[in-house]
């Protein structure tokens, strides 16, 4: 049987005793990265004098999931065998999910225990009491791709979740600040871990609250639902339609009071 096993993401303590007890007594191991498994069960071993057995490591991950599983002999799953992302919840921002589908194509039993994830964690902290809310996971690095993407998480109607990594963080809140200088937003970086910082407000007040901030580490955003009005436009919903940006742009100069010119600009 396969078990996947979340791991910390930040606090080795959030590792439940029963994955402990999976991971040292099964003895073949796909993991996302081969290195930082050991390095975690060498921990594990360290912090609770578990015994582990022998293991075969196997390295599965985004890149040669297909390859790997195309060779692998589905009678190795008539042990216990496990699965492992580099943190968190496998198969949610994290390799995982085609060996998922793996399992249902061969008939293979396999669970997926509870534990660590970032997401759910940032939305809980988050104090925005939505019952729904939308996984973005990381946005497009750059280009259209981004900014419409980006455009869609603010424009969604629900409260959206994105990761961010530090190299991004800054420019991440610089175009939130822009694009919806009044939307709450709520950061969380390095969740669990010893440094964990949190930081909420308006998109344009948590950009003044990072200024002159160690910004390294991982990082989760959290935007809030988009409170308006019934039957009010605004300049975010005329962005989100798929019409032309000099007919977009007088739309908004209409609600705005500026000139049609000086809102194509801008959208450009």
């Amino acid at each position: 049987m396969l078990h996947f096993i979340p791991t910390p993401i930040g606090n080795l303590e959030d590792i439940s005793r029963r994955s402990i007890t999976l991971l040292a007594n099964s003895t073949i191991v796909f993991c996302e990265d081969t290195r930082v498994t050991k390095r975690l069960i060498s921990l594990l071993k360290e912090r609770y004098e578990a015994d582990f057995l022998d293991k075969d490591f196997i390295s599965l991950h985004s890149h040669n999931e297909k390859a790997v599983l195309a060779k692998t002999d589905v009678s190795i799953f008539e042990q216990d065998v496990v699965y492992l992302s580099d943190a968190g919840m496998p198969a949610v921002s994290d390799p995982g999910c085609v060996l998922v589908n793996f399992c249902h194509e061969n008939g293979i039993k396999y669970e997926v225990l509870p534990g660590a994830n970032a997401a759910l964690l940032a939305y809980a902290s988050s104090g925005f009491c939505e019952t729904q809310f939308l996984f973005f996971g990381f946005l497009p690095h750059k280009g259209n791709d981004r900014t419409n993407a980006l455009t869609k998480a603010l424009n969604s109607g629900y409260v959206t979740i994105l990761y961010e990594s530090p190299h991004r963080i800054e420019k991440l809140v610089n175009e939130l600040s822009l694009k919806a200088p009044t939307r709450d937003i709520f950061l969380i970086k390095e969740a669990t871990k010893m440094y964990e910082r949190h930081f909420k407000g308006t998109s344009l007040e948590v950009k003044n609250q990072l200024e002159n901030q160690n910004i390294k580490g991982e990082w989760v955003v959290v935007l809030n639902a988009l409170k308006k009005e019934f039957g009010v436009i605004t300049v975010d919903d005329i962005i989100a339609l798929d019409i032309p940006k000099k007919q977009a742009s007088k739309l908004i100069a209409k609600i705005t009071g500026k000139s049609p010119k000086e809102c194509y600009n801008e959208l450009l």
